[in-house]
């Protein structure tokens, strides 16, 4: 069997301080599966500029810093329909709002997808906040820095673009919410796309809460464009971090 490419995510893709963003890093090993839909599962914080061998093992794709399995990816039949669209003013108006915003709140400021601290054009500056209906949405203005040379946005931006929005309803970070809740991280992805996202484009996000058991929380993202067709959707495992 041909080997397969390493992998490797650079610095500037960290989600909490000296790792990488789980969904970027989901998303690199995911673009060697051959599959409609694909899960990720995270088994430790991915490195940054470290390369990870990847090699399949037990009907799994895995990547491996020396001997230790990083990340794990399967094909999955990821069932989740996007919910209905939301317009863009009132997501961007659910952005305004956001608790994400607020260094002293978030709980990794410096996140390439979420941190308030990641200046535009370096980090999606995705701010996830409250609707009306409990559900939280945000928007994805993917930067060229992201894309190939004909716009298309590498899928591991998207896979970022679905990770960090899928905390909002985890995290419920409401305005004026105070973290009362231990940080969460993401522990296994699961994304579909249905259609190639550009360059030049703003995308509506809406998260919403599937499930909770004890520190494990499921949510759903999906993305759709400025007028409510959707392109992609995942479903996040989410697990709060002991005190």
């Amino acid at each position: 069997m041909p080997a397969l490419p390493a992998i490797e995510v650079p610095e500037r893709f960290n989600g909490p301080p000296g790792s990488g963003n789980g969904g970027y890093s989901a998303g690199l090993l995911a673009a060697q599966v051959d599959a409609p839909a694909v899960e990720v599962t995270l088994r430790a914080p991915p490195p940054l500029n470290r390369p990870l061998v990847v090699e399949a093992r037990d009907g799994a794709t895995v990547a491996l810093d020396g001997d230790a399995v990083v990340l794990e990816a399967r094909p999955v039949d990821l069932d989740l329909e996007a919910p209905a669209p939301v317009g863009m003013d009132d997501a961007q108006a659910a952005d305004a709002i956001s608790g994400f915003r607020d260094h002293d709140v978030h709980p990794f400021p410096t996140c390439v997808v979420c941190g308030p601290d990641r200046d535009p054009g370096d980090g999606l500056r995705m701010f996830p906040g409250p609707l009306a209906d409990g559900r939280f949405a945000t928007v994805f203005r993917p930067d060229a820095s992201l894309a190939d040379e004909d716009g298309v946005v590498e899928h591991a931006a998207v896979w970022a673009a679905l990770d960090c929005p899928s905390s909002g309803p985890v995290l419920d970070m409401s305005p004026g919410a105070a973290a009362t809740r231990a940080p969460s991280v993401l522990a296994r992805l699961a994304v579909r796309i249905d259609e190639e996202l550009r360059v030049g484009e703003a995308y509506v996000s809406v998260s919403w809460k599937l499930g909770e058991d004890g520190r494990k929380r499921t949510s759903g993202t999906a993305l759709y464009t400025a007028d409510g067709r959707p392109v992609a959707v995942a479903r996040a495992l989410w697990i709060e971090l002991r005190a």
